[in-house]
């Protein structure tokens, strides 16, 4: 029995994986002598990887800001002041949101060259740096190339999506530009009847191992700890799935289990944050994390202080 079925195994008899959630997936972990071959080849070449983020932004050992998405009922620009007023230095986009007040511009990949050096101009101006930018679907491989192209102009780590039907480009992509592509995870979702939708299937850990483990090292998996709880998940147990292949984090805890719980500060709910940091540093984690307080829209900076400060009180 592999080390994934044991541990998934013992996960369901501690209850941090019921049996329901459990039976609504299923995905086997048994490797074909081609694919064990493959991965012997990516271990050889496991140094390989993408720029990292400059050493001059780490903060008790952690890369950490916000998501933008936090400050969506701002512009950009004033996402970077908020994130900078919470003490953090790094910020991911996300597309969609207007560039500065007043503007009609979008952060997009589609954007001007001109825009992305006013961006980029605001950014130094605040000392704070963009890392990533999602969560950002693709219909093709045309447009991961586009999407790849601008993070690469905007001097991004990595590019955050859930797009893994695209998987062979974005690796394609990654390889090129010499990037990292991130599959994030949102919560489950319940279709009419009640049951979990199986069409979509990125909430899973285990999926995400499947379409990641066996492509190259600048491939892998964001990993949103507050999402996990929605799909009734241990967020640390899916952190043990994905160890190796964790590029970003998305932080937000939750009031409760289930897909009826709010967004609360680190701590205060049922997601072990401490835990998850814990693993992270375990895994020497090198990635950053992006708070993403999904709650409290027109004034969230203290709650994003709160979870900031709660990562940076576990140096590692």
């Amino acid at each position: 029995m592999g080390p994934k079925r044991r541990l998934l195994r013992h996960t369901v008899n501690e209850g941090f994986l019921t049996q329901g959630t459990l039976g609504a997936f299923t995905l086997s972990l048994h490797p074909t002598p081609m694919r064990l071959l493959t991965l012997l080849a990516l271990a050889v070449a496991a140094c390989v990887s993408a720029d990292p983020i400059p050493e001059s932004f780490r903060q008790n050992g952690w890369f950490v800001g916000s998501q933008a998405y936090t400050f969506k009922s701002f512009s950009f620009f004033e996402a970077i002041a908020k994130t900078k007023e919470a003490g953090g230095n790094v910020i991911e986009l996300f597309p969609g949101q207007a560039v500065k007040p007043g503007s009609k511009e979008k952060t997009h990949h589609s954007m001007t060259d001109a825009t992305m050096a006013e961006m980029k101009a605001e950014l130094d101006r605040q000392g704070v740096r963009a890392v990533n930018y999602g969560v950002v679907g693709a219909k093709d491989k045309d447009e991961v190339y586009a999407i790849m192209k601008f993070a690469k102009k905007m001097g991004l780590y990595s590019v955050c999506t859930e797009s893994t039907e695209q998987i062979a480009a974005w690796e394609a992509a990654a390889i090129e530009f010499d990037m990292k592509v991130a599959f994030h995870e949102h919560g489950s979702r319940i279709a009419k009847d009640g049951k979990i939708d199986t069409k979509y299937k990125v909430w899973n850990p285990l999926y995400v191992l499947g379409v990641v483990e066996s492509r190259d090292t600048r491939v892998g998996a964001c990993a949103d700890i507050g999402h996990w709880a929605t799909s009734d998940l241990n967020s640390v147990w899916c952190l043990k799935v994905l160890e190796g292949r964790i590029i970003s984090v998305h932080l937000k805890d939750k009031s409760e289990f289930g897909h009826k719980a709010s967004v609360v500060v680190a701590g205060k709910g049922v997601v072990d944050v401490d835990g998850c940091l814990k693993e992270l540093i375990r895994q020497k984690f090198d990635g950053h994390i992006s708070v993403e307080h999904e709650a409290d829209w027109e004034n969230s900076v203290p709650q994003v202080k709160a979870d900031i400060d709660f990562v940076k009180a576990h140096a590692k």
